[in-house]
């Protein structure tokens, strides 16, 4: 089995060395970069990262800027280590696309696992795992596609889902009318436990809500039921 291989995005020396160390024992390849144009560098010459660890205060751009761009090229685990912990740097951490948030001082035992987590999900060099089954899902006019995680709508505009919002909405298609929990998403997205305070799984219900807004005919697939969760109210077709 090929050793996966995570990429340090920190420009503060003891830190990054620290996070090389942590991983290194954990027995992963870790390649360091220190700032955005860095990191490009090494995704270009290193086509095998399964993992960004990124700090989001990085000289130059900055870590959400890197996100963005990130996220048009490739589909590896992201996750932001960093020192703000405010809701607004979280809520649009994740709303770029970021797997996970963590803040500054941090349990390192809690990111190696969380690390492992991700990795295991999100499969080899940021290709889905094998366990994604192949196929189109079909609903409302709307279709998802299994292997591409593209999300086409009835006008034919097709968008690539992240992780997170791909397999957010395919637990709620794979059992249409079905109340999921918080607890239930978070764990199926992330494979961790829901955190207090965690609004990691409505943010991601919002933005999965914000690509039906786009037909006006099925903008209310998705249904809040208070106190409890989510369910898909639309219509699987065949």
């Amino acid at each position: 089995m090929q050793t996966p291989v995570i990429l340090i995005v920190e420009d503060e020396d003891v830190t990054r060395l620290n996070l090389v160390s942590l991983f290194e024992a954990e027995g992963y390849k870790v390649i360091e970069a220190i700032d955005g144009d860095d990191m490009h560098d090494k995704l270009t010459t290193h086509d095998d990262v399964n993992l960004v660890v990124m700090d989001i205060n990085l000289p130059g751009k900055n870590g959400l800027i890197l996100a963005r761009e990130l996220r048009q090229k490739r589909n590896i685990g992201l996750i932001f280590l960093t020192g703000r912990d405010n809701d607004v740097d979280r809520i649009l951490g994740l709303e770029i696309g970021a797997d996970d948030y963590i803040t500054k001082p941090f349990n390192p035992r809690e990111l190696t696992i969380r690390a492992r987590n991700l990795i295991s999900r999100t499969g080899s060099s940021g290709e889905e795992s094998a366990i994604e089954t192949n196929g189109v899902i079909t609903f409302n006019g709307w279709e998802l596609d299994e292997n591409s995680r593209c999300l086409t709508s009835p006008a034919g505009e097709a968008k690539r889902l992240p992780k997170g919002e791909y397999r957010a909405l395919r637990l709620m298609l794979d059992s249409p009318g079905r109340i999921f929990s918080r607890e239930q998403l978070i764990k199926h997205m992330t494979g961790r436990e829901l955190r207090a305070n965690d609004r990691t799984v409505d943010v991601t219900i919002r933005r999965i809500r914000k690509h039906f807004e786009s037909d006006t005919n099925t903008s209310e697939l998705i249904s809040t039921i208070h106190g409890e969760g989510y369910r898909f109210i639309g219509k699987i077709d065949g």
